[in-house]
């Protein structure tokens, strides 16, 4: 397999316009001449050379091996204790390039979780070479909600277009969609930082339906109902199978700070209120439920792939009829694709399932793990909190936004390549879990987002151990209560079947002796 590379230059991202008032501010400025500035802004940068793919093979069949001494230091920083009690030092990163990265202990360890989910184009990729010459030109990464800059402006309407599924040259379309007050048109990007940050603004808009956030809003449109959050339920019925950040709401959808959701639910300030997975009669128990009485359902809050949950995947059938009840009901819903988003063709795994969501929420693999940076795209309906009411005070890095519009430009050229290697690695797996069905309950997940489940966890825990001693990233998923026993992986999507077979001859190796 061989992947496309474009060859781009800043000005051929970002416009010559705009590069012309760069450039003429850097020679304003006296900090270079004009013809050395428009040498760096017209430099065509080759995003994934023929060169460094041959490369990033090579190195991901070496994993295990000593390429440099071992880095013998004492300094263990001055972590918490529970992020203590899990770090390894050996495997800490030195440097990287592609598919691996390179241990403090010298080895070659093969990053079979995408450094958790932050570069699905592995390390030192070519295209992000156009961040090192934006910074020369002195394009300024820190910037305001006031002061949004022209690459942010830029990559929102990008994000626009990508997200309604229009092409490129469908301009008149794309100003259809901006200008459209239609309930499911996405034409609104809210520039955040991290995923826990957008998934909370979701929730405040969510919210602001019941609840003013000053006295100089209108009454919200079902003040005085009680609001109800449907999120994914677990396998017995409980509400630990979700995850959406770390904002204290976020968590108590998931069953952490119990005492303090006793209290706001007593109080009626919210309810949460699991669904089962994949069980569509429960989901519409559940919604004609609680939209009774004093209660009204204030959105259904899901991933489409539960990376925190075994990996489970919610099916076409069940989300397309569980979307036809919110609209029904008047329930936002939102697609959480902090962990998905980048790993498919078209840049959204929403699209591969034919629903439209009120919030889609990006991140990790968009910024290529080069910022951190999160964007929550919305609908105009959803459009009723001021600047600082939920929103944010930043986020709006130029640097950031070019990081994302360099990783969607060599995604756009790969489309196809991403779906073959991912339909590629989930048949190869599940090959294996028939193979050895004996050990293997299922294989879940979507593509490249992977879990393979086990009978019992202390198999997960061995197969786990067995994987990682080939010098494989990947980890078992034994801590959640009442989640499968499974192992996770997530491998970068310019993995070629060279890379991908590394990891599952690796996988197949340890299932043999399990």
């Amino acid at each position: 397999m061989k992947f496309n590379s474009p060859k781009k230059s800043l000005s051929d991202l970002l416009g010559k316009d705009y590069i012309e008032s760069v450039v003429s501010g850097v020679e304003a400025f006296g900090l270079m001449s004009r013809e050395e500035a428009l040498k760096i802004a017209n430099e065509k940068v080759d995003f994934y050379p023929e060169e460094a793919q041959k490369k990033n093979e090579e190195f991901a069949k070496r994993a295990g091996e000593q390429l440099i001494p071992t880095f013998k230091n004492d300094n263990d920083g001055a972590a918490t204790n529970s992020f203590k009690k899990a770090f390894h030092k050996d495997s800490a990163p030195v440097t990287g390039f592609g598919c691996v990265r390179l241990g403090e202990d010298g080895r070659l360890y093969l990053i079979g979780k995408s450094e958790h989910y932050h570069v699905p184009f592995g390390h030192r990729f070519g295209g992000y070479k156009l961040l090192e010459n934006a910074h020369k030109l002195g394009i300024l990464n820190p910037t305001h909600n006031n002061t949004r800059g022209y690459v942010t402006r830029l990559l929102e309407r990008e994000m626009v277009r990508t997200a309604n599924g229009l092409s490129r040259d469908d301009k008149e379309g794309l100003e259809k969609v901006l200008a459209s007050t239609e309930p499911k048109d996405l034409n609104r990007v809210i520039n955040l930082e991290t995923g826990s940050v957008a998934c909370e603004a979701g929730f405040k808009m969510m919210l602001a339906r019941f609840y003013r956030l000053d006295k100089s809003f209108q009454e919200a449109k079902y003040e005085g109902k009680i609001p109800v959050f449907l999120v994914n339920g677990d396998i017995d019925g409980g509400i630990e199978a979700n995850y959406h950040g770390t904002s204290i709401l976020a968590q108590t959808f998931r069953n952490l700070w119990p005492g303090y959701y006793e209290k706001a639910e007593k109080a009626g300030l919210y309810k949460i209120v699991p669904v089962m997975l994949n069980d569509i009669d429960d989901f519409r128990a559940k919604i004609e439920k609680y939209n009774t009485g004093d209660y009204k359902t204030a959105g259904y809050i899901h991933e489409i792939v539960l990376m925190n949950y075994g990996g489970i995947r919610l099916t076409r059938e069940y989300l397309q009829e569980a979307y036809k009840l919110c609209a029904e009901y008047d329930t936002p819903t939102m697609d959480d694709e902090i962990q998905s988003c980048m790993w498919y063709p078209g840049m959204y795994l929403y699209h591969l399932y034919d629903i439209k969501p009120d919030f889609v929420i990006v991140g990790k693999g968009f910024p290529g793990g080069e910022y951190p940076a999160s964007k929550i795209l919305t609908t105009a309906e959803m459009d009723i909190l001021n600047q600082f009411g939920a929103l944010v005070t930043n986020g709006q890095e130029e640097l950031a936004s070019l990081s994302y519009l360099i990783t969607m430009e060599f995604s756009q050229a790969n489309s196809e390549n991403i779906a073959e290697i991912g339909d590629y690695f989930e048949s190869s797996l599940r090959k294996l879990g028939e193979k050895y069905s004996d050990v293997v309950s299922k294989v879940e997940g979507e593509g490249l987002l992977a879990s393979i489940h086990f009978h019992d966890v202390d198999t997960a825990a061995r197969c786990a151990k067995l994987v990682n001693g080939k010098y494989i990233d990947t980890s078992a998923q034994l801590y959640k209560v009442n989640c499968p026993p499974a192992i996770l992986l997530k491998p970068p999507v310019t993995s070629t079947k060279v890379i991908l077979d590394v990891i599952i001859n690796a996988l197949s190796e340890a299932l043999e002796q399990l």
